[in-house]
């Protein structure tokens, strides 16, 4: 707005000197006046203070802001304290596993209703409803002058009075109450995957270098077993189990897990335990490319790679055998076998990581050893 049309409005610009010593009522009838804004209808939200309806709304607002700093609370326990770890059905602790991940979303999803709703009321029942009309007009693409701010400010002020917010103690408390849950929370978020230290045994099969198949002691034989839906049952896989062409999801075996039903179905719940073991037909055998370094990592036509994909973890579950190709159902990446399965289409960059494996001399396969490289989705440690 030009000069001349404040002018037109205000009579006459107060000067700096001026705009200084008037209060806030002076400066929120000038700034109406600057923009061309008449107040039609400006009420007060409680005429009367103090009345049992007043202070009933006080409480129905504190409360929405307890019952949020209550469930963000809860979420932060729930998220650290709660049983997480997998629990197969018919397992001591099932049920409470189960309610893990609701919990989560219905602590925090009540913390952010409780929020919302808490200050929809607020603002319903406290901050004044006015009504006002507005000429238009056009900025022209200046700054805001020194008597704009000041009279903005002093809008913000009166609103921020008008609404009582500043003598409503009950609200402020329950509201920064459940402000601070919901911001402890979203802590809590990333600071709970520093909770358990991924580099306390950088050398043990927990950590992020190695994976259930590592070697518990030097020469250890470990087993490629079949899945029967029963932990209970040892099916081991010979070369002869497997036709051309196909693919199984296979399982680490120790010989010292024998009879240990425990040990038997933790196999299953590890999240780097399953690998795709692969027999190519014979003509697809022979157009092969091996990685360099991985030269001998297959025994003859079969191959065998770990199943969590090289994007963000999800299992590569999907064998395409006229094209050879591995599909990971979550972002469709997609890895050529032929090519050591190397990534041609998607959002993975790696190629899927080997595991080196044999026959004994008891005809079954086994693995020569662990992944010579991290499975899965890169993390902060890896250079490649």
């Amino acid at each position: 707005m030009s000069s001349e049309d404040s002018e037109d409005t205000a009579g006459r610009l107060p000067s700096e000197a001026e705009l200084a010593e008037m209060n806030r009522d002076q400066l929120l009838k000038l700034g109406g006046q600057l923009d061309g804004v008449e107040l039609v209808d400006y009420p007060e939200p409680w005429p009367v203070k103090g009345t049992r309806a007043e202070k009933r709304a006080e409480r129905l607002i504190a409360l929405w802001f307890t019952i949020a700093g209550l469930a963000g609370l809860a979420f932060v326990v729930g998220l650290i304290w709660w049983p997480w770890q997998y629990k197969a059905p018919g397992q001591s602790g099932t049920f409470l596993y189960s309610l893990y991940t609701p919990v989560l979303g219905v602590t925090l999803g009540l913390t952010i209703l409780g929020l919302g709703v808490g200050i929809l009321l607020y603002t319903k029942k406290f901050v004044p409803q006015e009504l006002a009309i507005q000429e238009r007009h056009d900025g022209e693409g200046k700054g805001s002058p020194e008597i704009d701010k000041k009279t903005i400010v002093a809008h913000l002020e009166d609103a921020g009075s008008r609404s009582t917010i500043a003598r409503r103690s009950l609200v402020k408390r329950s509201m920064g109450f459940a402000g601070g849950a919901l911001g402890l929370g979203l802590i809590g978020l990333p600071v709970a995957s520093f909770i358990k230290d991924p580099w306390k045994d950088s050398n043990g099969p927990d950590s992020l270098w190695h994976t259930a198949w590592q070697p518990q002691y030097p020469g250890e034989v470990v087993y490629m077993r079949r899945n029967t839906g029963r932990p209970e049952d040892i099916v081991l896989l010979r070369p002869e189990d497997l036709d051309a062409g196909g693919l199984e999801t296979v399982f680490p075996f120790r010989e010292s897990e024998r009879g240990n039903p425990e040990a038997l179905s933790a196999v299953f719940l590890r999240s780097d335990s399953p690998v795709m073991l692969i027999r190519l037909r014979p003509e697809d055998a022979l157009r092969v490319v091996k990685r360099k370094g991985q030269e001998d990592f297959n025994f003859g036509e079969y191959y065998a790679y770990t199943k969590v994909c090289s994007h963000v973890g999800c299992p590569v579950s999907l064998y395409e055998q006229r094209t050879n190709r591995l599909l990971c159902p979550c972002h469709q990446s997609q890895f050529d076998v032929l090519q050591y399965a190397k990534p041609i289409f998607g959002p993975a960059t790696r190629a899927l990581a080997q595991l080196p494996i044999t026959v004994n001399d008891e005809g079954y396969l086994v693995a020569r050893g662990d992944f010579i490289e991290p499975v899965g989705p890169a993390f902060w440690e890896r250079k490649q």
